[in-house]
């Protein structure tokens, strides 16, 4: 009897993380490996066990939120294609690298404290562009949802993007939202999304998903989706090896992707109720929360205790609830104010 209030609790919790990651996956297209193998580290399963569990997780869920994008208009299958050709090119140099400086004994630091800037860099960046620009026009509330086919207001795009967009360098690529922007530019910005993926050792969304927007040009949502698309492919590849070797527990999957069904649906849907900047602000807090995280986990190797590891693994579970949170809220609240604004005025 005991054994099964054992079996029943994991269950649940597995369930219930599966909920959350799942609609941080679907609201951001990243989360998944950022979150799960570490969890499963800590919980005590083995590293091929909890690598190789989390990308089929991350793949099933990245499936399950673009189906749900797609219906939205908010996948580009196009620029995907092109981005996937541009980071796996990129994610073969990070590799090399990340080789020589093993070589040379340095990959633990140099990687670790690379980590701890990218998260807290791009964070800052995102939140502070998001904050400054928040309440800047006279939209309203309410998200973005423009279909991948509509044009997009020329003020809405980053300057960098429209720099980027500016170069007439043939051949030129129109992609969703009326862009037109050169391959190569795309490939660039694909190749360096892809190195410093494979430099760090992560799925790279949160350096895709902002590039696509800040570098690109797309619209955050479509940018989302056209992110998971991505992740399809390649988590796809990774679960399909590490399923080869054994690495992938059915009994830790199947739970988690039962809730992670049901959160990256919303998650997904989110991103055309909530207003964009409020997806970029969250996005940046969940970049900041990850970056402290990190840096206490990389702490407990240099002073040597494990404790803060542990601090660092609660640390990134607080932040996904405290956002995850934060994304059904706002969802519900934007709701809220659709139904009032459309209500028919009492006599």
């Amino acid at each position: 009897m005991e054994l099964f209030g054992i079996a029943l609790t994991m269950l649940l919790v597995f369930v219930g993380f599966g909920f959350m990651v799942g609609v941080l996956f679907g609201f951001f297209g990243m989360g998944g490996s950022f979150l799960v193998t570490p969890a499963l580290l800590v919980m005590g399963y083995p590293t091929t066990t909890a690598v190789g569990s989390g990308m089929a997780f991350v793949f099933g869920t990245a499936v399950i939120a673009t189906l749900k994008h797609r219906d939205l208009g908010q996948v580009d299958y196009k620029l995907g294609a092109l981005m996937v050709v541009g980071t796996t090119a990129g994610i073969e140099l990070g590799k090399m690298i990340v080789e020589h400086l093993e070589e040379l004994g340095l990959a633990g630091g140099v990687i670790g404290v690379t980590y701890v800037f990218m998260l807290g860099g791009i964070g800052l960046f995102v939140s502070y562009t998001a904050l400054k620009s928040d309440g800047s026009d006279d939209s309203g509330g309410g998200g973005h949802h423009e279909a991948a086919n509509d044009e997009i207001d020329p003020d809405d795009i980053p300057d960098i993007a429209k720099k980027i967009q500016s170069y007439n360098v043939p051949p030129m690529m129109t992609l969703g939202g009326g862009i037109r922007v050169s391959l190569w530019m795309i490939l660039g910005v694909a190749f360096a999304t892809g190195l410093l993926s494979g430099f760090l050792g992560v799925g790279g969304g949160f350096i895709r998903m902002p590039a696509l927007f800040y570098l690109i040009g797309v619209p955050v949502p479509i940018a989302v989706g056209t992110d998971l698309f991505e992740i399809v492919i390649s988590g796809g590849f990774g679960a399909f090896t590490y399923g080869l070797s054994g690495g992938v527990n059915l009994g830790i999957v199947v739970p988690l992707l039962a809730g992670s069904a049901l959160g990256a649906r919303i998650g997904s849907a989110a991103t055309s109720i909530v207003n964009e900047d409020d997806i970029k602000i969250y996005f940046g807090l969940m970049l900041l929360g990850g970056a402290v995280a990190v840096a206490f986990q990389q702490s407990a190797g240099v002073f040597e205790m494990p404790i803060l590891d542990t601090v660092g693994i609660i640390l990134i579970m607080l932040s996904a609830m405290l956002v995850s949170g934060a994304v059904i809220f706002s969802t519900i609240t934007e709701l809220r104010a659709n139904a009032r604004s459309t209500a028919p005025a009492a006599d």
